[in-house]
């Protein structure tokens, strides 16, 4: 049975995991408007660039993604799969969620596949589901390790490059809705080819003076390349944190939501019985004094 020390006791306790929650939602919060600021601030980036690679394919028509005219012949297709997922909390099924997407994209696909997964959680459910992972990445924290880890991918997809021809690059994330939520989704990263090339004959020059590349063009076409591959791993990370913390936020909310209710039952039970208590107490007093005054 319920007593006023233990009812007292969950009502200091719910106030103080409140208390954390309302902390918790302040920090997501906070964390969705840096990710999204950092995926806005590469808008302009990203408009410069693509106007540098227009400039570069009108001047170049017959330059594929290495640089060279020849197109390399490979025996067998080797698909690799970049997965964003989540190594915290109070997520609810972002990586379950994602994995079984994964799943579905990746079916249909022939050939040899294999994952590069960004958080542990999301690598042991692709790897139950039956996919070969051989990278690890760790998950950022902030927007300042965001590029440490594009660079460790970009360095490592440098690195397999030089031993084995990869056919196709693919990017998996979750990215927040219009709304409320996310939702799943990818992006062919490499390779680059003929549909990649024309995406930037949608833009124009912004002037009638258009810049000319003098010397040195195999290597502006790296530099380009790097930055166009560079930015979208960022953006694509940027968005799958900012969707998770948007997820944390949301089950914070639903938290809070619940702790409220609690503490209302709480308040409810804990002043009935204290109402109760007191009026045990008066009747004692009071039949106490009825048998005194009987007695005199």
């Amino acid at each position: 049975m319920e007593t006023l020390e233990s009812l007292h006791r969950k009502l200091e306790g719910a106030k103080d995991l409140k208390s954390v929650v309302r902390t918790m939602k302040i920090v997501a919060a906070l964390n969705i408007g840096q990710y999204e600021k950092a995926v806005q601030s590469l808008v302009d980036y990203y408009y410069t660039l693509a106007l540098g690679i227009l400039v570069y394919l009108k001047s170049e028509k017959k330059v594929d993604q290495s640089g060279k005219t020849e197109i390399r012949h490979i025996a067998e297709k080797l698909t690799y799969s970049i997965v964003f997922g989540s190594d915290q909390g109070l997520v609810g099924q972002f990586n379950d969620s994602l994995s079984d997407f994964v799943f579905e994209s990746l079916h249909s696909i022939s050939g040899k596949k294999e994952i590069w997964a960004v958080g542990e959680r999301v690598q042991l459910l692709l790897i139950d589901a039956g996919f070969t992972n051989t990278q690890l990445f760790a998950v950022p924290n902030s927007v300042q390790t965001i590029t440490n880890l594009v660079n460790q991918i970009l360095l490592k997809s440098e690195e397999t490059q030089k031993v084995l021809d990869l056919s196709e690059v693919y990017v998996f994330h979750n990215q927040q809705k219009a709304g409320i939520g996310y939702q799943a989704v990818s992006k062919r990263l490499l390779p680059l080819d003929e549909a990649w090339k024309q995406s930037f004959y949608e833009y124009t020059w912004p002037t009638n003076k258009i810049p000319q590349i003098i010397d040195g063009k195999g290597q502006t076409l790296i530099a380009l390349i790097h930055s166009y591959l560079f930015t979208s791993l960022y953006k694509t990370c940027a968005e799958s944190l900012a969707s998770e913390n948007a997820c944390r936020l949301a089950a914070m909310q639903r938290a809070e939501k619940n702790i409220d209710e609690l503490l209302e039952d709480l308040k409810l039970s804990f002043h009935s019985l204290r109402q109760s208590t007191i009026d045990a107490e008066l009747f004692d007093v009071v039949s106490g004094f009825k048998a005194i005054k009987k007695d005199a």
